[in-house]
This record gives structure tokens, sequence and C-alpha cells, in this order.
């Protein structure tokens, strides 16, 4: 049993809480999704929990809960019995990514998290742009964004890597560990605290269910080699789980990424803070920082005062959040018209049914 505060819970959830006027339901945090059931914990334990019904229609078009969300219930769960989902509250924060694949959609990877870590490993895993596409939709879920950079241990120039990471990590901490030797844990550990909910995103084989096993100090969660050749892992992490930590604080891990695919261009200011500023200098406010006269970005990188490889990144970031948003705006313009079309053909159909009767 833990308190509501333990696992999260607070004023933000509370006022929502209290104004649906109903002190029987149970409010409940989502700890596990596995193929759309649920693992909740309430103030009383933990159990399963599915969605009701209607709620299942209702969230179809603007996505299931996901771990960490907060739902209501219509009782305490228990090994005997299923809970009802009977209402999502709404989101204090949420990292999104688009969805793997062809789909045009938004994916919740992480509900209600206060502070997201990019874990990177300082082996072929090491990506200073891979960083960057990281902090910038940390940024724009809401939470505080930090970096680990993890297998100090196989790295000879860790104090260039993490001053190299930290010219472009927009004044997000940078922490250095070796999970598997436990180096440097106690730094992270000291970054969360009770009630805090964090987060581990990047890609397999970066360290991240090592790295938790050792906030745990035993080995609970499965983890694999890495590729040689490469860097990369296998999917050792299937499903996305809370773990409540010793000492107090929940971290939830997160299977590998093989792509973090931006849905929006929200956050790349932050995370390119100094091309923004440049940008105010440029002739036209749409510069697009490519061939227009008086682009004062453009100027810097000739200068010299501004990396050529960072403008191409930030350029090819925003094309893909704008391409991104051009395809969702497309798909929603579909759907709208498939429904027009369908009630065009019932009222088509109900007035050929009316001129038969009469």
């Amino acid at each position: 049993m833990h308190a509501l505060s333990a696992l999260g819970f607070g004023p933000f959830f509370e006022d929502q809480l209290r104004a649906s006027n109903a002190p029987d339901l149970v409010p409940a945090r989502i700890a596990a999704e596995h193929r759309g059931a649920y693992e909740v914990w309430t103030r009383a334990g933990s159990g399963p929990a599915e969605l009701a019904g209607r709620l299942r229609l209702e969230l179809e078009e603007a996505g299931l809960p996901a771990v960490g969300d907060w739902v209501v219930l219509d009782g305490a769960p228990g090994s005997d019995r299923t809970a009802i989902i009977e209402r999502v509250l709404a989101r204090r924060t949420a990292f999104t990514r688009g969805a793997a694949g062809r789909e045009v959609r938004a994916q919740v990877v992480a509900a209600n998290v206060d502070l997201v870590f990019a874990v990177c490993g300082l082996d072929a895993d090491f990506n200073v742009r891979r960083i960057e596409r990281y902090l910038a939709r940390i940024w724009a879920s809401g939470a505080q964004p930090a970096v680990i950079l993890n297998k100090a241990d196989l790295c000879a120039q860790t104090a260039a890597c993490v001053a190299q990471v930290e010219r472009h990590a927009a004044g997000a901490a940078v922490l250095l560990t070796s999970a598997l030797r436990s180096d440097g844990v106690e730094a992270v550990r000291a970054c969360i605290h009770e009630g805090m909910t964090v987060a581990l995103v990047g890609s397999s084989g970066a360290g991240k269910s090592t790295l938790l096993n050792a906030l745990l100090g035993e080995e609970r969660m499965p983890t694999g080699e890495v590729r040689a050749r490469d860097g990369r892992g296998c999917h050792v992490t299937t499903h996305r789980q809370l773990v409540l930590l010793p000492g107090g604080g929940l971290l939830l891990d997160t299977p590998g990424m093989r792509e973090l695919q931006l849905v929006d261009d929200e956050g790349l200011d932050t995370v390119f803070a100094d091309i923004a500023v440049l940008a105010e200098g440029c002739r036209y406010r749409d510069c697009s920082h490519e061939a227009e006269p008086g682009c004062a970005v453009r100027a810097a990188v000739e200068s010299g005062e501004l990396e050529a490889d960072r403008l191409e990144h930030y350029v090819k970031l925003e094309r893909e959040a704008q391409a991104y948003e051009l395809r969702h705006d497309a798909r929603k313009r579909r759907q709208t018209e498939r429904v027009w079309g369908q009630l065009h053909e019932e009222a088509a159909r109900l007035r050929r049914w009316k001129g038969g009767k009469e």
C-alpha cells in the first residue's frame, strides 16, 4: 500500500477528481500496459484494469491511456477483480513521438513525468545529433530534460564527450555513468525525489535497464548484449513499466527506440536557441536559412560563429516536423471528408425511404 502522493498524485489531479463529484470512484495510476490490458496502482494496492467500452470508443481518435496516466476506476482492483477505467485525467506532461511505420499519429511514450533522461551510450551509440532530437521532444513534453552518458568504462575521452554534449544540451544537465559498474549512479539518484516520476528514453543497447537495475540495487529488469560491429542492442525491454524506487520516486523504463520522429517543431527553438537568436537578425521573418538574401544565420555559418552541421540538423528537424504536420492534417481532412460523406449517404437514404413511404 502506498500514499497517492508517493505515486505522483498532486493538486493538478486532485482538482480534476474533485470536479467530477463522484466520491465512490477510485484514482489509480497506470503502471504498465499489455496489449490493451492495464496494470494499475491505487492507494489500496495494485491489480488489473480495462477500459470501459464507451471510453474506448471515445478515445479511439485521441489516443488510449499510456503508462504514467492517472485514471478513475469504478472500484479497487484485486486478484479476483478487473477494475473498469471510467475516465482518464488530463495530463501534466506527455513525451510523444510519431508512431513507427507509415501510420500518422502521435504516440505517447511517457505520461505525467517530471524529468526525462535521454540515455546515450559512450560506445557506437554515441550521437550528439540524436541527443538534440531527444532533447527537443523532452522540452516539448513539458518535462525537465537531462542527459545520461552511459558506458563511461568503454570511453577513453569522457571529458571531451561531456563537453561536446553540454554545448548542444540547451542547459540540460549532463551526467556521466557506467551503470554496469554502478559508477555515477548516485548522481542520477540524487535527481529523483519522493513523489517524482522520471523516465528513461534512448536507443536499444544504451543501458537503460542496466541503469534501472543499478538504481534498484537488484537485477530486476532483463538486459542484453549489444552487437560489437555497430553498438546496437536488441529489444530486451518489450513494454513500458513504472517502477517504485527504494527511498521514494518512480522510474518509467521504456523500450529502446529505433527512431524518434518529430510530431511538431515544439522544443526546437529551445535546443537550438543560438539559431533562434541569430534568426531575429534575418531580413525576412519566414527565412528558411538556405538561399535568402540577408540571412543572419547563414552569415554566422560563413563567419565560423555557427557550426554548419548544426544548422543543417536544425533545418532537417524543422522540415521533418512540418512534413509530419502536413501528413497529419491530410489524414484529418480525409477522416472528416469520410464522415461527412457517410452522413450525406445516410441523409440520402432517409430521403429515399421517406419518399417511398409517402
